[in-house]
């Protein structure tokens, strides 16, 4: 990137997407800390010589209102104005800023070891329903399709025929003799 090419609008994109990273109450407007140290380690800002997160965490604490738990767009560029120094050292003011600045335009929250689904043999021998024996099998279609209600509950037979009666002409007769 040229000197002076990063505009201040490009880092408030960056600046909104960590600031709702995590928080489904968060409107993008306000930072809080953990946020604001997520976006220091993902865009490389902490190198772990110059500047560590113990830095991080004090020049949060030094821009923000006493009583206050978040930062401003403002308070967040006077927080990369004292960093900027410490990360490029042997640099100008200015200078370190914009490269400071190239370090975060254009990046998003990454999602490291973010749980994944399992997808392990045994589960999917588990979860093949064309492998299901006994009532269980009764559950699913040909398709693997659950049916629902019907497959889960013993729905009564309602014609009038018993299966199990054993005799000689119908229930009526019986009933007659006796």
């Amino acid at each position: 990137m040229a000197e002076g090419s990063v505009s201040v609008a490009e880092v408030e994109t960056s600046f909104k997407k960590f600031a709702v990273h995590g928080d489904t109450k968060a409107t993008g407007k306000e930072m809080n800390g953990k946020n604001f140290a997520k976006l220091c380690k993902d865009c490389r800002i902490i190198d772990g010589k110059n500047v560590t997160a113990t830095d991080i965490d004090i020049v949060f604490s030094k821009v923000k209102a006493k009583s206050v738990r978040v930062i401003t767009f403002e308070q967040f560029n006077q927080a990369l104005a004292e960093l900027a120094p410490k990360r490029f050292k042997g640099k100008g003011q200015e200078e370190a800023l914009q490269q400071l600045y190239g370090l975060i335009v254009g990046k998003e929250p990454a999602n490291v070891g973010v749980t994944r689904v399992a997808k392990a043999a045994a589960v999917d021998r588990l979860t093949d329903t064309t492998k299901y024996t006994g009532s269980h099998k009764e559950r699913f279609d040909e398709s693997g399709k659950g049916k629902g209600k019907v497959g889960r509950q013993d729905m009564p037979d309602t014609s009038g025929y018993v299966g199990a009666y054993k005799g000689q002409g119908t229930y009526d007769d019986k009933v007659k003799e006796a």
